[in-house]
């Protein structure tokens, strides 16, 4: 029986890039509250990021489609508001070739690993952690409130320490093929 591919995990996870239009809008726009109207839809792009894995479980519809387009999901949206943000001034750009560079690699390992033993890896812990530190320094630099900065700052560096250690974990998987599959 063929794989059910529009499952409602699988739209949440798309969802996440379409919602990149409505951001950069918001973040762009000259409208009263219009970054916080923009941290508003972030916040609902990370909702989808944790409801995707809870829907593919609850409802039986984990699928290797879903194993692919989750991460890409993450990773596509995050890199366009990355740019965004650059282009704003907003996040400076190191951290976001740090972020880019990264997710790169740990796409072309997953292919890899695709094309080596079948299986798509799904995302790891560590990985979500980082990119939930992503999205903090993110909104925290989307709604620019000034006694916010140091924790801007924290995360900023807590994002770093979890994209380095998800990084390594992924790495593990592709050279030492332990977990390949989980």
């Amino acid at each position: 029986m063929p794989e059910k591919r529009f499952t409602v995990s699988n739209i949440l996870s798309l969802s996440r890039i379409v919602l990149i239009i409505p951001i950069g809008y918001c973040l762009i726009a000259n409208f009263p509250h219009h970054r916080w109207w923009a941290a508003a839809v972030i916040i609902f792009a990370i909702a989808t990021d944790f409801l995707d894995g809870y829907f593919a479980r609850k409802l039986h519809e984990v699928t290797e489609l879903g194993k692919f387009i989750d991460p890409l999901a993450d990773k596509i949206a995050i890199g366009l508001y990355a740019l965004l943000m650059v282009w704003t001034g907003d996040v400076p750009l190191w951290f976001i070739v740090f972020v880019i560079v990264r997710d790169v690699l740990i796409f072309l390992g997953g292919v890899y690993i695709k094309q080596q033993k079948g299986i798509i890896p799904q995302s790891n812990w560590p990985g979500k952690i980082a990119v939930s530190f992503i999205a903090l320094v993110f909104f925290l630099s989307t709604i620019h409130v000034e006694s916010l900065e140091r924790l801007r700052m924290i995360a900023v560096g807590a994002s770093v320490v979890m994209m380095t250690f998800s990084l390594v974990s992924y790495t593990q998987r592709l050279f030492i093929g332990r977990n390949a599959g989980k």
